[in-house]
């Protein structure tokens, strides 16, 4: 299956192949219930036909600009190219695509229509994600009026950041939460983690952040352990942690804390999935989010 779907009505049909076998993309014909379908199975699709129908039917699914497809809407004349959904997700990449074909994407959000980058299509560009999803609204918003600086931090290191800024790491599905016994070795975090991740059969290249909190930030045995690992080691700030929903009782309580290791993986993640609750290995606990 093809993460490139074009669906289109019977009588745009030949026009629905070209552009599907210029994308290498299946091509669908529309039924009541195509949208339900390909929701979730398809990363990008191209819907051959009015807005109005596409608006119609894909308003009830939508659930999370992190998680839903990119749509683009051709116009039946092949003249243009709308990204409806997911503009900075995809679609207006899959929009300028088509300018090979002769249709002319119209693109509508702000920083791209302005020529301006925005914190997800530099993220792209990057190979990374953006682990703090909820600070690029402010940060295309700065984007629009002015260049803002992108800092390339090599490891091992700390960063301190507030809110309103965007920390991009490498690709990945899975965050790794950290807890630790005060003076914990790098072999232990190292051995604990490897365990951990060996029990989920989850290969180390597909964790794309370790988190713990900042009471931590001079446990120099966990810091070399990511380092190891060759991964990002974020710390969390106390109402950041306590902030979570879903987790189990902690130990944590005694210094302020809802936890650690289950708290910073939620915090964390993409879909907000634990799929192991927090394990003891010795003197370190681990917890691993989606």
């Amino acid at each position: 299956m093809n993460e490139t779907v074009v669906i289109t009505f019977p009588y745009s049909r030949a026009e629905a192949e070209r552009i599907a076998s210029f994308l290498d993309a299946d091509v669908i014909e529309y039924a009541p219930d195509i949208f339900d379908s390909v929701f979730a199975a398809r990363k990008r699709v191209v819907a051959l036909m009015s807005m109005g129908i596409v608006v119609r039917k894909i308003a009830p699914l939508l659930e999370d600009k992190w998680k839903d497809p990119a749509i683009v809407v051709v116009s039946p004349d092949l003249r243009f190219a709308v990204p409806l959904l997911g503009g900075h997700h995809g679609a207006n990449e899959l929009a300028r695509e088509l300018i090979r074909l002769g249709i002319q994407p119209v693109i509508t959000t702000a920083t791209e229509s302005r020529g301006r980058d925005s914190v997800e299509t530099i993220a792209e560009r990057t190979g990374t994600d953006v682990v703090n999803r909820n600070s690029t609204r402010e940060v295309n918003a700065a984007l629009l009026a002015t260049d803002v600086p992108v800092h390339a931090v090599q490891g091992p290191a700390i960063v301190l950041a507030g809110p309103d800024v965007s920390f991009l790491a490498r690709k990945g599905t899975y965050s790794v939460g950290i807890g630790c016994r005060k003076g914990v070795t790098s072999g232990e975090v190292v051995e604990a983690v490897r365990a951990a991740l060996a029990e989920q059969d989850i290969p180390e290249p597909e964790v794309f952040v370790y988190a713990t909190t900042t009471k931590k930030m001079h446990e120099t045995g966990l810091v070399d352990a990511v380092g190891e690992l060759l991964g990002n080691l974020i710390f969390l700030d106390d109402d950041t942690i306590n902030a979570q929903a879903g987790t189990g009782p902690s130990r944590a309580n005694k210094i302020g804390l809802l936890g650690v290791a289950e708290p910073c993986a939620l915090a964390t993640s993409k879909r907000k999935e634990l799929i192991m609750t927090k394990k003891v290995y010795g003197r370190v606990t681990v917890a691993i989010a989606r």
